[in-house]
């Protein structure tokens, strides 16, 4: 068999590298490394945090298959993006920290990973195991107050009695966590989307407690939705000029935990839900702006 060419040995440098960037992002870009000129991120986090199995997981917020959609238009900037532009915004939010350069290293190593977790799918295709799971949501508003002994009872184990989680190492050694802080200043801002109760809710049904997945729950829907409640109901980093996200408020999430919104309810039943009336509400602007703009409409 020849010898593979030093183009291909390239590529898969590059892939292998986008790899390790998503499993051991600390490592490579976080506050701590060395090289100053390379800290990006705002955290010690790894995308493989949120992005489970290095990405491959399914409904552990998996990114295979991602890279033919894009671009693609985003209601949150309110305008068309490219995969680069989606994988900057986990950097200022989830990662709380600024935007890798669009030609750096490293943003060409994880687009190249992403690409190839992409090969063969085509633009528009919808894999199965994508996001974090549809389970059914409550009739009531999930409850932080209940979600504490879900917490206590299956994860402070790992996430710890503060939610700080457990470093790997010492303080300042880029060696990040065994196990991720779900709230204070080490973790996600709140403009990421983990910090919404649908994704966290689902995310922890899903996946949790650790080794848990979509087959096999461990947590019924009532307790992962309370417990996400009492994780984004914590302390965390405020993600400056989140107000201006979705210049048009009608496709904003309905668990977005930050206004300003279109439907006239509280920042907290935004937070924490019921969302049937909300979404309802939102049925009904979106009906009432397409018949102001089709002059047909008799009014």
């Amino acid at each position: 068999m020849g010898e593979a060419s030093p183009k291909i040995w390239s590529v898969s440098r590059l892939i292998q590298r986008g790899r390790d960037l998503i499993t051991a992002t600390y490592a490579h870009i976080g506050p701590d490394v060395a090289g100053r000129s390379s800290r990006f991120a705002g955290n010690n986090l790894a995308c493989g945090n949120c992005h489970l199995g290095a990405g491959v997981k399914k409904f552990g917020l998996p990114i295979f298959g991602l890279a033919a959609d894009f671009p693609a238009y985003s209601a949150r900037s309110g305008a068309e993006i490219s995969l680069p532009d989606r994988i900057n915004n986990c950097m200022t939010r989830s990662m709380n920290g600024r935007p890798l350069p669009l030609e750096s290293p490293e943003m060409r190593a994880i687009v190249a990973y992403i690409d190839f977790l992409s090969a063969g799918v085509r633009k528009g295709e919808k894999l199965s195991g994508l996001g974090a799971g549809s389970m059914p949501e409550l009739d009531r508003a999930a409850e932080p107050a209940r979600g504490k002994p879900v917490y206590e009872r299956y994860c402070q184990g790992c996430h710890n009695v503060d939610g700080q989680g457990v470093l790997r190492g010492s303080a300042g050694d880029a060696f990040g966590y065994a196990f991720p802080p779900l709230w204070g200043a080490g973790s996600f801002n709140d403009a990421a989307g983990m910090a919404r109760l649908i994704t966290a809710g689902n995310f922890a049904h899903s996946n949790m407690p650790d080794g848990v997945d979509y087959l096999y729950p461990r947590l019924s829907p009532e307790q992962a939705w309370d417990v996400a409640a009492y994780i984004v109901s914590q302390p965390r980093p405020h993600k400056a000029g989140a107000e201006q996200d979705f210049p048009d408020l009608l496709p904003k999430p309905v668990d977005a935990p930050y206004g300003p919104y279109a439907d006239g309810f509280s920042e907290e039943q935004h937070k924490y839900g019921p969302f049937g009336p909300i979404r309802e509400k939102l049925k009904q602007l979106e009906k009432e702006k397409s018949e102001a703009r089709n002059p047909n409409v008799r009014r």
